[in-house]
């Protein structure tokens, strides 16, 4: 890819990747708690 041939284009596209996962990780902290709900136990009757 010629694109990232240049050091520039590369470091700036691994820190653009690297900030919006730190800025989707601090949006959306219980992001995985949405997708998956909490298990709960069966009451006996």
């Amino acid at each position: 890819m010629k694109l990232l041939r240049s050091d520039l284009a590369r470091n700036f596209s691994i820190g653009f990747l690297a900030g919006s996962l730190i800025v989707l990780g601090v949006m959306a902290p219980d992001l995985l708690t949405q997708i998956v709900p909490e298990a709960a136990a069966a009451t006996l009757r």
